[in-house]
């Protein structure tokens, strides 16, 4: 079976959050909104559920990965991952954790083995896996350790909110802003850079893709009066990358670099820290930003957004996102089998 024909890996998420929702509603939109055949991994009898809670007239098929486009045209494909206890919209469960972590662990086996193209996933709670032992900050980290764990080769993943507007990678992510100049330096920044580069070439189709890169400081430090760690760290960085042959270019002042004018000069923004990049990011495009994961061995989107628990079985959960990753994974597994 050649890559084209294989469906992409959904998993289900935090069951009780609004992943069942939006799985639901991409599937209703697959022809009017291009969605590609995708296999929903997760509990059949949940989604079930879900659907009729939403008065949703949808058949849901057990089947596998092999079978999946076939069944996605009248159908949702789901491959059968059973949850802890019944799933109700809104309110998460530890027990159902194991499902949840299985579900992401099958999709990945999965994409692997070249059994699906991309792996897509729905959003999780983080604070219930935690309950049930879950030993990774997030999504990424976990899907960074999976990928290490089948191929023994360390992993970096890196995160880029990736929208019709703007891409952004924040080379730190999930740490206090205090803690953001410290955790910064030289070898950081290029590694970042080096990941974002070599995907954006492999898997957006970019042969010579062009990066800005963020001073930390306001205006970049401007000449070291608003801090050092532009000149000390930044530009070192900028020029070892520019060595190498990868476009980037500043630092750049932050509050100038995402105005129409200037982001027609670059197809990807490297923040300092976590803000700098997802405010503009989700200002840009909210409801159809993506959640990318750089630097792993499969392809990974997800939607750029929560659980939203409050809106689990409300029919007011929005599908935008999810079918904006959908669109994305497949756009990019089909740019990765070109450059191969």
């Amino acid at each position: 079976m050649s890559n084209g024909s294989l469906p992409l890996a959904l998993s289900q998420g935090d069951p009780a959050g609004i992943g069942p929702d939006i799985a639901l509603q991409a599937w209703l939109k697959r022809s009017e909104s291009r969605v590609p055949p995708f296999i929903y991994i997760g509990d059949p009898a949940a989604l079930k559920v879900r659907a009729r809670q939403l008065e949703l007239d949808i058949d849901v098929v057990e089947t596998d990965a092999a079978q999946a486009v076939e069944v996605f045209d009248r159908a949702i494909p789901v491959l059968p991952i059973p949850t802890g206890v019944d799933v109700m919209a809104g309110k998460p469960h530890v027990a159902n954790a194991r499902g949840t972590i299985a579900a992401i662990e099958t999709a990945v086996s999965l994409c692997l083995a070249g059994d699906v193209r991309a792996v897509v996933t729905n959003p999780i709670a983080k604070s219930v896996l935690y309950e049930a032992g879950f030993g990774f900050p997030g999504h990424t980290e976990f899907l960074a350790d999976l990928a290490s764990r089948a191929t023994g080769t360390a992993v970096m993943p890196v995160m880029m909110l990736a929208g019709p507007k703007l891409r952004a990678v924040p080379v730190t992510i999930h740490i206090p802003l205090k803690d953001v100049p410290s955790a910064l330096n030289e070898t950081l920044i290029v590694e970042t850079c080096r990941i974002v580069a070599k995907d954006l070439s492999a898997r957006f189709g970019l042969s010579t893709p062009r990066l800005a890169v963020a001073g930390l400081n306001p205006h970049a430090g401007e000449g070291r009066a608003i801090g050092h760690e532009d000149d000390d760290m930044i530009h070192p960085a900028i020029r070892r990358l520019r060595d190498e042959g990868i476009d980037a270019f500043g630092p750049l002042p932050a509050d100038t670099m995402f105005h129409d004018d200037a982001r027609a000069r670059y197809d990807v923004a490297i923040c300092m820290y976590h803000d700098q990049a997802l405010i503009p990011a989700k200002a840009l495009g909210f409801d159809d930003s993506v959640n990318v994961t750089l630097g792993l061995p499969f392809i990974r989107t997800s939607p750029d957004h929560g659980t939203a628990f409050g809106l689990a079985g409300s029919g007011f959960a929005k599908e935008t996102s999810l079918v904006a990753a959908l669109q994305l994974a497949d756009s990019m597994s089909q740019a990765q089998d070109v450059s191969r």
